[in-house]
């Protein structure tokens, strides 16, 4: 990971009120290109293939993102104006890495949903966390306001200026400082991309313990600074658990060295804490200790299509008793050692396929919608894992990862509560979505399910040191799960490919929902039992208003995902989301904010979820480390702070 050259910018201010006039037409690569189409059975389905794509809400065409001082009822603080002085300043601090160019500015003064803009004309790109505190130093004695900006992917316009704060890029603060291959404690600067890490790591034996639909284009020092949660989280907690020491330079330059790599230091206050979570409003993060857990070495995986699998062999009527076996699963010890399974072969490699008598009718699913031609496997009896025959993967240690549809949301908390009592240590990942969000990913990414239509669907992901012990309890948990009714239908992959395909699903949720239009969206903790509730109630008040109302999240640690979209933003809806939405929120003990932070969207609403007492406190805290509020202004806390 070295250091990205950046051209030499001239040292010019623009008309910056007219390039705001005219608005900011960025292209910008999404998370599209990282993320592999989702196979079939005879290769790619879909038309997704890698582009570069523009970064929008909406349709290329559409008009530009207004201004957020337009569009919000938001005022100018008095902080000075950058001047030709300031410019030549910065510019012998970091000699080269000054920009004032319209257009590499326009990227960095829209979010990446483009719902916020700000107007900012200088972005500073230092390298070390010595030029930080010069920056930092020089901007708080001539009291100019600073935006930190990591890869830019907040949710909630916390890492773009509202303003003309300078923004300040931790880019090129991209290298690696050391890693321990023991205790896989891993240091680096605040601009390593999260991807790039996963991959440092996982070459060592280790992984990050936090992974996000972003991580192709987020930081390490964003994620820590809004406490990102992800989907690991269930697995190995939050940043606050995961993160050894932090490096922060305060408002007036100081550089604050708490990077320690020790996992138990308890003298005095632990001072990182502060800053994880903090948004940029206390401190900015150059430098991260981040423990990193051992990479699981499960090699053996459960591959499944359960009441998809086509099989090519006819049953006979006494495969339809539970007691006596399908010729499938009469050779499953064979397949367990590593051989290939008879149905897959003429699977994989006959089309079009033969015609093949009426499977079982006691044990036919409801048929697919545009797959009648297909007859489905009445392999449904004692064992979904036979279906697809459990073996010893030549590809090496894969983390098996299942996708079902369950009935109803009820069903869904029932399916969770079973498959924390079987799976246990190796349940790594919980994931929900409904069917609106599958129809958006398939309507607008053109991805494919993998299982029939249903009100809602499920990811479950495992991961642990032994594949046959992993194997069995997923088998386990899958049998009693089909057994029982909580599930209909079924896949599970291990090929690293389709693994990825089965996780598009989920991680491009948030893409397809901003290529529906305007996107307002909630992240919302909440009991798990009311956690669908405030989806179903908006769809009935909103009605017409909305274009769709979808719901998704991490089940396993109480977190949706709450999203509204319409054709451009509204203020009538709006007004009928909020208050609305934080209300119904604290009437039911949960939180306004599970892991997106406050940034400038939420940053009023901060009241449902916290007493007058922690308000003053956190005011006080803000006061006492940044005096002047030159970082991340009109951010995190409410606009009297």
């Amino acid at each position: 990971m070295l250091p990205r050259l950046v051209p030499r910018q001239p040292l010019r201010l623009f008309r910056w009120q007219a390039a705001c006039a005219q608005g900011a037409s960025v292209q910008r690569r999404t998370w599209a290109s990282r993320i592999p189409r989702l196979l079939g059975p005879w290769g790619p389905v879909g038309n997704s293939p890698p582009v570069c794509r523009r970064s929008s809400s909406t349709p290329a065409g559409s008009p530009e993102v207004a201004l957020t001082q337009e569009r919000y009822p938001v005022k100018r603080l008095p902080f000075s104006t950058p001047s030709e002085a300031d410019l030549a300043a910065f510019e012998r601090i970091i000699p080269g890495r000054v920009v004032t160019d319209t257009e590499v500015l326009a990227a960095s003064n829209v979010d990446w949903l483009r719902t916020v803009r700000g107007c900012s004309r200088v972005l500073l790109r230092p390298r070390t966390s010595e030029e930080v505190a010069h920056i930092l130093r020089y901007c708080h004695e001539r009291n100019l306001a600073v935006n930190p900006q990591g890869g830019n992917t907040g949710m909630v316009g916390g890492s773009v200026p509202v303003f003309d704060e300078i923004i300040l890029s931790t880019a090129l603060m991209n290298q690696v400082i050391s890693f321990h291959s023991v205790s896989g404690t891993l240091v680096c600067q605040a601009g390593c991309i999260l991807e790039e890490l996963s991959q440092y790591v996982e070459a060592r034996g280790f992984v990050m313990p936090l992974d996000l639909g972003a991580k192709g284009s987020c930081h390490i020092g964003g994620n820590v600074a809004t406490n990102a949660g992800g989907l690991r989280f269930l697995r190995y907690g939050s940043l606050h658990g995961t993160v050894l020491g932090l490096e922060v330079v305060l408002a007036d330059g100081t550089v604050l060295n708490c990077l320690s790599a020790l996992r138990k230091d308890n003298t005095g206050y632990d001072l990182k804490q502060l800053f994880i979570g903090s948004e940029g409003t206390l401190g900015v993060i150059t430098a991260v200790s981040i423990q990193c857990p051992p990479k699981p070495r499960a090699v053996n995986v459960a591959f499944l299509e359960a009441a998809r699998l086509l099989c090519p062999q006819p049953c006979s009527p006494c495969s339809r008793s539970l007691h006596l076996l399908h010729p499938c699963r009469a050779l499953g010890g064979f397949f367990r050692s590593g051989s290939v399974h008879p149905c897959s072969l003429q699977l994989w490699s006959v089309w079009p396929r033969p015609p093949r008598p009426a499977p079982c009718p006691a044990m036919t699913p409801p048929p697919v919608p545009g797959r009648a031609e297909q007859a489905l496997c009445p392999l449904r009896t004692r064992s979904l894992a036979t279906a697809g025959c459990l073996h010893a993967s030549p590809l090496g240690p894969k983390t098996p990862s299942a996708a079902q549809g369950c009935p109803g949301f009820a069903e869904v908390l029932q399916t969770f509560s079973t498959c924390k009592g079987l799976l246990g240590e190796i349940l790594s990942a919980y994931e929900f979505m409904d069917a609106e969000c599958m129809w958006l990913v398939r309507h607008h990414l053109h991805l494919t399910s993998p299982v029939q239509e249903s009100p809602f669907y499920v990811l479950i992901e495992t991961s642990g040191s032994r594949a046959e012990h992993d194997a069995e309890k997923l088998n386990d948990f899958l049998e009693q799960a089909l057994r029982s009714g909580l599930v209909t239908d079924g896949t599970v992959a291990t090929d690293q490919m389709k693994l990825k395909a089965l996780w598009a699903l989920r991680e491009r949720i948030s893409e397809a929902l901003s290529w529906d239009g305007y996107v307002y969206k909630y992240d919302l903790s909440l009991p798990t039992d009311t956690l669908y509730d405030l989806v179903t109630d908006l769809r009935a008040r909103l009605g017409s208003q909305a274009k769709h109302v979808v719901g998704y999240g991490h089940l396993g640690d109480g977190n949706l995902h709450l999203n509204v979209t319409s054709e451009a933003f509204s203020r009538s809806l709006l007004d009928a989301l909020e208050p609305y939405v934080y209300e119904w929120t604290a009437g039911h003990r949960g939180s306004v904010s599970a892991e997106h932070g406050l940034g400038f969207k939420k940053k009023d609403a901060l009241h449902y979820s916290k007493p007058p007492a922690a308000l003053r406190l956190m005011q006080q805290l803000k006061a006492l480390l940044d005096p002047k509020g030159i970082l991340n202004p009109y951010k995190t806390l409410p606009a009297q702070a």
